[in-house]
């Protein structure tokens, strides 16, 4: 059975899609991008974007009953790859000790004009 995960302490899907669909045993959350959700709006510098992201990560993982230790894959999509050293520093602050697989890509652009976007893929 496919469940449908949707938490308004992340910013809603802004096209057809959800921000994570859980089979049961696995949760695959939807990029984010560095979206306030209380605000819909998109900072402009880097890295409070990717604070946003990580924030808005945290609040679907928990809306589907997972956390960050149930990761087991991150694809982050990065305007600049400059910015590698300072994702690597937000990022693994949500992940001090267990460290899925990862892939970080550098991407032509993002949806709103955004500087990052990750999508995760966890287990119970």
């Amino acid at each position: 059975m496919l469940t449908k995960i949707e938490t308004s302490n992340a910013p809603g899907a802004i096209g057809p899609y959800s921000q994570a669909i859980d089979t049961g045993n696995m949760l695959f959350i939807s990029g984010q991008l560095g979206i306030n959700p209380a605000t819909g709006e998109l900072p402009e510098g880097f890295e409070e974007q990717a604070k946003n992201v990580m924030t808005n990560l945290k609040a679907i993982l928990e809306e589907a009953g997972y956390g960050f230790d149930r990761v087991v894959k991150a694809t982050i999509f990065l305007e600049d790859l400059a910015n590698f050293t300072k994702t690597n520093e937000i990022y693994g602050a949500s992940f001090p000790t267990h460290k899925p697989a990862r892939s970080c890509i550098q991407v032509a652009a993002l949806p709103r004009g955004g500087k990052i976007e990750i999508e995760l893929i966890a287990v119970k």
